[in-house]
């Protein structure tokens, strides 16, 4: 080899970008159903997930389950657990209290949300000692961290090897909850973002356009954050109609009528087809990964992944 070869650079190799994996779960119902969510966590496991979020229930009504999720989370599993938080109905400082909880189990990730009233409550009145919206949320966790790191220094550092996280939601079609338009949420993502939030998770869709046009007008506003969009497996035309009752994100007519057989099997195939579809759409618009509401089911979730080629026996996807 010649001195002139030998002093050649080396050519860069690009790195591998391959997209984000995440899992939203819920605490069990009852006690009967913890072992079959946890063996459904262990199967997860394998798809070697960014991270999963673990759901906080209306007015913080799962708190002490999903406490308890999240702390064996964090011991017996390589996961990274991201908590979510509402403030709807509690004052300023039970909220406080809340997240020092978290913080101090070794919960350095929260999902921030305004949250909703429960279902049932009818006469119900905002906290009026409390916080009104998802980006004062935000704000506190930012000073929350920021006391606690201003007066111990091992906190301090250790803050520094694990900065906190704050996630936020997003609406491609608008808040269902609040009536809010999208351009009111694009609004009101880029005051999270002002407050601290670090990147945004999406409500689920349907149609690529509707997360594409989303993120489109959020950067017109002036949003940077990285926006997830939230996939659900079309495997269950049951529970798409649920989805669709409570988030008022309709179920389009003709992805029920291609789930419309009696052959769960070709069922379960067709709805795969068209997640994974979904899926490719909005990676090829440039979304950074994707976020599945599994439902604390494994099979389609996986299955979704492995049709996308991001997770199971297929081929990692490259992005582009």
């Amino acid at each position: 080899m010649s001195a002139a070869t030998a002093t050649q650079p080396r050519a860069l190799v690009a790195p591998v970008d391959r997209p984000t994996v995440s899992f939203e779960l819920y605490p069990p119902r009852n006690p009967d159903a913890a072992p079959k969510l946890w063996a459904t966590i262990q199967q997860l496991e394998s798809a070697r997930p960014d991270f999963v979020s673990v759901t906080y229930g209306a007015s913080g009504k799962t708190r002490q389950t999903t406490r308890a999720l999240v702390r064996r989370l964090l011991r017996e599993t390589s996961l990274n657990p991201i908590a979510h938080l509402t403030c709807v109905g509690t004052s300023k400082a039970e909220t406080t209290t809340i997240v020092e909880e978290f913080l101090d189990e070794g919960v350095r990730s929260f999902l921030a949300l305004r949250g909703d009233p429960p279902v049932d409550a009818t006469d119900w009145h905002p906290h009026p000692e409390g916080l009104h919206t998802a980006s004062e949320l935000v704000e506190l966790l930012r000073e929350i961290e920021g006391r606690r790191c201003a007066v111990s220094p091992a906190q301090a550092v250790r803050a520094t090897v694990r900065p906190l996280s704050v996630a936020v939601a997003a609406f491609p079609r608008g808040n269902h909850a609040t009536g809010g338009t999208r351009a009111q949420d694009v609004a009101s993502l880029l005051a999270k973002q002002q407050a601290g939030a670090d990147f945004a998770i999406s409500q689920l869709f349907f149609d690529a356009d509707s997360y594409l046009a989303l993120v489109a007008e959020a950067r017109e506003a002036g949003v940077t954050i990285p926006i997830i969009p939230g996939i659900i497996p079309t495997t269950d035309p049951a529970r798409l109609l649920r989805v669709q009752d409570l988030t008022g994100v309709p179920v389009p007519r003709d992805l029920l009528d291609l789930l419309g057989t009696d052959d769960a099997a070709e069922r379960h195939r067709r709805g795969i087809r068209a997640s994974v579809d979904l899926v490719n759409q909005v990676l090829d618009g440039g979304a950074p990964g994707v976020h599945v509401y599994t439902f604390n089911q494994h099979h389609a979730a996986l299955d979704l992944l492995e049709g996308a080629h991001l997770g199971g026996s297929g081929e990692a996807r490259q992005t582009p």
